[in-house]
């Protein structure tokens, strides 16, 4: 067993699963999510650009710049952005699984896109993860003090689309790892979230707490994290670190739980379960 391996992608999901930590921190010291969304850019950006520079990571072949900036809008604003308003919106607990349906919208996109060929446990695991987020709508999680209630409709669409841009790191990002290092494309595809973001913030006086919220969701949850995976699937195959990488979700959860005072009703951790199933079911068929 690959010790070294399984520790460095143990680390990535652990620093992920903080993100909705270090958000709702934020958001308690009157930090919107479009402003959080800027700053996790912004910060991530200097530790991403500040590696490129110093390792001489710049190149940038013109044929790629279409498609850097189409992940940029998607990948960086659009993800990032959606994800806060899931967080502040449903939960820390619920946007981290939410988050997991991307490998059912790979699933659904490279059907209707490239027409691959829908397998049993392709269909299986879409099921699956449809039926997991309709048992989470029916219940969601609850924070310290308040009554459980059903999903509220910008939560669920927040997280969904959360994991729609997600899945693009597994399709665009994949074609990207073969030719960039990971501080070499987040050098240009942040800029351009940053700049979609920026005309939205309403920047609010920030304290202490809050800048530290940010400053951590930017290297511990970014920065930090994508390092980690990074390294990890240098000892590892990609599939095994993916199976391990899904462990967000649920330290995500238990965080949560202990931290922030979140709890999921029975329904919600059924409902998560059964959509962290589809995506073991997605990897392992592949």
């Amino acid at each position: 067993m690959n010790l070294k391996g399984y520790g460095f992608i143990v680390a990535a999901a652990s620093c992920w699963a903080f993100i909705g930590i270090f958000s709702s921190i934020a958001f308690a010291q009157g930090v919107a999510p479009m402003e959080v969304a800027f700053w996790r850019a912004l910060f991530a950006w200097l530790c991403f650009g500040g590696q490129a520079l110093i390792l001489g990571q710049t190149r940038l072949e013109k044929r790629d710049i279409p498609l850097l900036g189409f992940f940029g809008v998607f990948g960086i604003f659009l993800f990032y952005v959606s994800y806060q308003y899931a967080v502040k919106t449903g939960g820390a607990a619920l946007a981290a699984v939410l988050l997991y349906t991307a490998p059912a919208w790979v699933v659904v996109c490279s059907f209707f896109i490239f027409r691959e060929r829908l397998s049993v446990y392709k269909v299986l695991a879409v099921v699956l993860v449809i039926t997991g987020v309709y048992l989470i709508s029916r219940s969601g999680g609850t924070k310290a003090g308040e009554a459980a209630s059903s999903l509220g409709l910008l939560a669920l669409l927040s997280g969904l689309t959360a994991g729609l841009c997600y899945s693009l790191y597994y399709t665009v990002g994949k074609y990207f790892s073969g030719r960039y290092t990971s501080a070499n494309l987040f050098l240009y595809v942040l800029p351009v979230g940053i700049a979609c973001i920026l005309p939205f913030v309403d920047f609010a006086p920030k304290n202490v707490s809050a800048w530290g919220a940010l400053i951590a969701l930017a290297t511990v949850s970014t920065y930090v994290a994508n390092f980690c995976y990074y390294q990890g699937v240098k000892y590892l195959e990609a599939g095994r670190a993916s199976i391990v990488a899904t462990l967000e979700p649920v330290v995500a959860t238990a965080a949560a739980y202990v931290i922030l005072g979140e709890s999921l009703s029975l329904l919600g951790y059924l409902g998560a379960a059964v959509i962290i199933t589809a995506v073991m079911i997605t990897i392992l068929a592949k």
